[in-house]
């Protein structure tokens, strides 16, 4: 399944929201030589003061995912406004004040109902949901649905790409599951819900298939299912809220959902990047060895090297701007780090399961070290004009 333009939505009805509110507008791009000049490169910000586990440092909040996009533009727009008119303001303020009117287009259901009232503008390619969700039935997996969505928003969803008997897939259901707390919050018990949605009151003592749950935790739900360790795989599209505590804490394999690689797969199979990559990196080669001589000529060709190197942006082949969401220049970004770390294999859609066979292994490559990269960097150079890049799986943990 794909939700696609609902990120367009939420900003424009929070941007509603907030300018009703506040009353603010406004937006003008800012030059990159501005940005280096006023952050004095681009290493300024301590990184004890953007660490935190869930994306949250203690000064600065880390923005994860695809979902954050509405929330970052709408606060560039007012941010924007605030200096474009010389207004003095205080950060914090215009930050929470963005972030209650994002949270008021979740809490109060704006953005279920604009999906649920044009299915087949926002999700894309149900079929394949339906058809990954059959094959792994018909080969004996359990499946279980863990969401924070309701069951109203869920059960609209799934009918439209699956069907109507599509709790019929699912050993355990469970909707409004208030994550990531639920993989860390012993509190909240399950409740279930009847065939209209209504919670009932009795107490929960097995998670029965065709019934669906409200709320719970993490650890009931491992006590009543059994399922533990590296045999259950998760899938989710927030490396925080969905993967994280699940790796570290409870040793599940993770899958992460990163729509974004669609994009990014279809730029490094082109052949204007392999050839880009290849001449780069046979650049930087050179490069290292010519470094070694000192005489005029040879200083003038390291040199133009140098300038041509510079001027090599693979970058603009993603984004003229920000370039890949996986690499900053020649180095991986935080996010692909992350990604790594709590992540066993990570993918455009689920529906690329497909192209396997469920008895294939996914094996963990091997990762050069920084003495074993001129041997690397060998065989890349001779062989990535030869050797496809997968467009289903982009990485093996």
């Amino acid at each position: 399944m794909v939700l696609q333009n609902d990120n367009k939505t939420v900003y424009t009805s929070t941007r509603i929201l907030y300018l009703h509110k506040h009353k603010q507008q406004g937006l003008n791009p800012v030059p990159d030589e501005e940005v280096l000049r006023l952050y004095d490169g681009t290493h300024h910000v301590p990184l004890n003061q953007v660490s935190g586990f869930y994306g949250k440092g203690p000064n600065v909040k880390q923005f994860m995912d695809v979902f954050s996009l509405p929330e970052m533009t709408l606060l560039a727009v007012a941010n924007d406004y605030f200096i474009s008119n010389d207004i003095e303001y205080d950060p914090v303020h215009l930050y929470k004040d963005v972030s209650e009117a994002i949270g008021m287009v979740h809490i109060k259901g704006y953005m279920y109902k604009w999906i649920m009232e044009d299915l087949e503008k926002y999700i894309l390619r149900g079929e394949e949901t339906y058809a990954v969700l059959h094959r792994l039935v018909s080969h004996g997996k359990k499946l279980f649905l863990i969401t924070n969505s309701p069951f109203s928003f869920v059960d609209k969803g799934m009918r439209y790409m699956v069907g109507k008997d599509w709790r019929d897939f699912f050993n355990v259901i469970i909707v409004q599951a208030d994550k990531p707390h639920f993989f860390n919050d012993c509190a909240k018990p399950f409740r279930r819900l009847d065939s209209k949605g209504d919670l009932q009151w009795d107490k929960i003592s097995n998670l029965d298939k065709g019934q669906v749950y409200k709320q719970g935790n993490l650890f009931d739900f491992l006590r009543l299912t059994g399922w533990r360790g590296s045999k259950v795989l998760y899938f989710g599209d927030h490396l925080y809220s969905d993967l994280a505590d699940l790796m570290l804490r409870h040793g599940w394999r993770t899958g992460a959902i990163v729509p974004e690689l669609e994009l990014e797969t279809k730029v490094v199979n082109t052949e204007q990047y392999a050839q880009s990559l290849t001449w780069l990196q046979a650049l930087t080669g050179l490069l290292e060895r010519m470094q070694m001589y000192r005489d005029p000529d040879s200083r003038a060709v390291l040199q133009e090297w140098l300038k041509e190197r510079e001027e090599l942006r693979i970058k603009n082949l993603f984004n003229p701007q920000f370039g890949s969401i996986f690499r900053t220049c020649h180095n991986p970004t935080y996010f692909s780090r992350r990604l790594c770390r709590f992540s066993d294999l990570y993918m455009a859609s689920i529906s690329c399961l497909l192209n396997y066979d469920l008895s294939y292994t996914f094996y963990p490559r091997r990762t050069p070290l920084q003495h074993e990269a001129p041997l690397w960097m060998d065989q890349l150079c001779t062989g990535c004009m030869k050797t496809p890049f997968l467009e289903e799986m982009a990485h093996i943990r």
